[in-house]
């Protein structure tokens, strides 16, 4: 959302983007190519000579993440190709073979996983993209442990890999000077561990103690990404049923179409009753009971899970939390659904449509 990304950036943050259409909605949010990172395991070789063509015409990305021997060679050889007068900056993804404290399918820093290469793959990724002194100048490491961590054991062990990766490296290639140590800094809530960055910011200084002073990195970044927004964001949503299973349920207007995470891969994001019985809640709350909450899409993966809400009758408020993140950009009009009206509560409590109701197609 090119209007959010505007107000992250006027706070100071880059862009980091696996995309052109994630580079093109941070342009359109005025952020230079100088504050983007171009990352992402997805990258094609149109992305990769749209990266090439920025820096041709003097208009160069921070950097690329390299994922792969294969993508270190492709971009060598445009490179070369396009002639350009300075290497493009890199850095290469390591995957730091960890077991995150989080999801499986949030664990992108686990060895099998799709992402990264492996510590010995890094030197050869060198090597295929025109070795130090070619046409991409190797500037370090990239690095991301995984989503929603719930602890800080594996992202301090793959920051000491990587610290030692970097290490050794920086002996031989005076530029190798950066370590980007990702994020996954987690969005705490319903009793959930949620580390605060802090807590993985403590890790750090004992970790680069071990390094000798002429091997560290000179230069860090962090991508805090989902920390960010997240709790910025709520799902405004309805009542469409109320029912007894066996304890209370309710059926909500919006689900899985609107904020796929509870459906993809069991997220919890806390439900709060806006109205119950048609007042203002909680002044009509009444009794506080466990109610399942569904959403409307014919899944039944399509759950909310339980949550501690008043009575709620048909046409009741409610609101889901923590839908800044993976939510808008995750849905989909399936079912036939059009997407709901996107809008902005400004910090003088002004309202903005950002973006309008989806329209049914006829």
């Amino acid at each position: 959302m090119p209007a959010i990304v505007r107000l992250v950036v006027e706070r100071g943050f880059g862009a980091n983007v696996v995309s052109r259409g994630e580079w093109a909605a941070a342009r359109a949010a005025g952020v230079p190519n100088r504050s983007t990172t171009l990352e992402g395991i997805g990258k094609t070789d149109a992305d990769l000579r749209a990266a090439v063509g920025a820096a041709k015409v003097g208009r160069p990305l921070l950097w690329l993440a390299i994922e792969s021997v294969a993508e270190a060679a492709t971009l060598g050889r445009l490179a070369v190709r396009a002639r350009l007068t300075e290497p493009l900056d890199v850095l290469f993804r390591l995957n730091p073979d960890v077991s995150p404290e989080t999801h499986r399918g949030l664990a992108v820093g686990a060895g099998a996983s799709k992402f990264g290469l492996a510590d010995g793959e890094v030197a050869e990724a060198i090597e295929a993209g025109g070795g130090p002194d070619g046409p991409l100048r190797p500037r370090g490491l990239h690095l991301h442990v995984g989503s929603q961590l719930g602890a800080v054991d594996a992202w301090r062990d793959g920051v000491r890999r990587a610290l030692a990766v970097l290490a050794l490296l920086r002996g031989s290639i005076e530029s190798f000077d950066t370590l980007d140590v990702g994020g996954g800094f987690p969005v705490g809530g319903l009793g959930d561990p949620s580390p605060p960055p802090q807590r993985f910011a403590d890790e750090l200084p004992a970790l680069v103690d071990t390094i000798p002073v002429d091997r560290r990195p000179a230069r860090w970044a962090i991508e805090p990404g989902r920390l960010l927004v997240a709790r910025a964001g709520f799902l405004l949503a309805r009542v469409l049923h109320t029912r007894d299973r066996g304890g209370r349920q309710v059926v909500l207007d919006a689900g899985m179409t609107e904020l796929i995470r509870p459906a993809l891969y069991g997220a919890r994001h806390q439900v709060s009753a806006l109205s119950s019985r048609g007042r203002p809640s909680p002044a009509g709350s009444g009794e506080i009971q466990s109610t399942a909450v569904e959403g409307p899409i014919c899944e039944s993966t399509d759950s909310l899970g339980e949550h501690q809400l008043p009575p709620l009758n048909r046409g009741d408020l409610v609101a889901i939390r923590d839908a800044g993140a993976y939510a808008a950009s995750f849905s989909s009009t399936y079912n036939g659904r059009p997407r709901p009206p996107q809008v902005v509560l400004g910090e003088d409590g002004g309202l903005l449509l950002v973006r309008a109701r989806g329209r049914l197609r006829s």
